[in-house]
């Protein structure tokens, strides 16, 4: 559905790589008069130059009651979601803080905005869990199968819950939530980015999970005709096909780390213990279950498809190409001296007579 774009839009997490697009993004539009962006910190300088045509408000969460409704907000993008503790502002605590406090703070302004007709949340497909009962494919209809023991699985079905609410209490508003699988691009920087940047990728020993990524690009545009079009619901966000973790390390050349599922478990939490960001509870799930989800409403809904999961993988593949640790003229020759090495324990097993001595 079409409709008028909003003339005044306010965006959260303007600080972060997703909200700074976004809002440059929807500043670029004729047809948006005005862009807000709503932050406690400010960016960082490689982010400054894509805010030249954002207003910015330093102010967190709980200043948005007063921001929103003065500012005749239209639509609010709220982007302001962590997906892993941040040391320096202040953890898992500061973390929680950001996302379930900061949320229903969002939502409480939105709520008193009296011109307010968009509302749109970033979620994430984490909302589905990860466990041994999955089905095959999530549809948005889907109920998690337990309870996920992630931190940002378990801030996600909590933000879930008071859009719903606020659906209820302002059933005018179109109010649209995104389930993005994990983003993936070129230039994005996240946690999975960094994981398979590395030379050495620990893996979950004995298991081989089937993975989805969305292009950055590809979020960018539904988020865009999110604010620029009406599309009110919950929809998954991701490119078609998947790929097995051992797939996606393979073709970024990197070592695999099999490592028993508690070992890697342990090492998380010391690393996080010693302030350094490493794979957590909610990855390492991911690694274990695996997590595909259908995306046929958002194509038929948005008649937008994204790039598919191959593809967005790709464009990560060859930004990264250089720090590759296996070429693929080392692992072809890997695999030769493998099929070699079987080659001439078969031809000794064969040139052994039958009832000889082999001790």
């Amino acid at each position: 559905m079409v409709t008028s774009p909003p003339s005044v839009v306010v965006v959260t997490g303007v600080s972060r790589y997703l909200g700074a697009r976004v809002a440059a993004r929807l500043a670029a539009d004729p047809r948006i008069d005005r862009v807000v962006g709503l932050d406690p910190h400010d960016p960082p300088a490689r982010l400054l130059g894509l805010l030249d045509g954002v207003e910015r408000i330093r102010a967190d969460a709980r200043a948005a009651t007063e921001a929103i409704a003065e500012l005749g907000a239209e639509a609010v993008v709220h982007l302001a979601v962590a997906s892993v503790p941040d040391q320096a502002h202040g953890g898992r605590a500061g973390m929680k803080e950001q996302n379930v406090i900061g949320t229903m703070q969002v939502l409480a302004a939105a709520q008193a905005a009296p011109r307010l007709r968009k509302l749109v949340v970033r979620s994430s497909t984490a909302a589905y869990g990860a466990s041994f009962r999955d089905p095959a494919v999530f549809t948005e209809d889907t109920e998690p199968r337990a309870v996920p023991r992630g931190p940002f699985a378990r801030d996600i079905l909590d933000i879930e819950g008071y859009v719903r609410g606020f659906r209820r209490r302002r059933p005018e508003v179109a109010a649209t939530v995104l389930r993005f699988a994990p983003m993936i691009s070129s230039s994005a920087e996240t946690s999975l980015t960094r994981y398979f940047a590395q030379p050495l990728v620990p893996t979950v020993l004995g298991r081989d999970a089937r993975l989805q990524f969305v292009h950055v690009d590809d979020a960018l545009e539904v988020l865009h005709r999110s604010v620029t079009e009406d599309h009110p619901g919950t929809y998954n966000v991701a490119g078609a096909g998947v790929l097995m973790l051992s797939q996606a390390v393979r073709r970024a050349g990197r070592i695999a780390l099999p490592l028993p599922e508690s070992g890697l478990s342990t090492a998380a939490a010391l690393a996080r213990q010693l302030g350094v960001e490493q794979i957590g509870l909610d990855q390492i799930d991911l690694f274990v279950h695996g997590r595909v989800v259908d995306t046929s409403r958002l194509i038929r809904e948005f008649g937008f498809t994204p790039r598919t999961t191959a593809v967005a993988f790709e464009e990560f593949i060859q930004a990264h190409a250089a720090g590759s640790s296996l070429t693929a003229d080392r692992l072809a020759a890997a695999e030769q001296a493998i099929l070699d090495g079987i080659r001439r324990v078969r031809a000794t097993a064969d040139a052994t007579p039958a009832g000889s001595d082999r001790s």
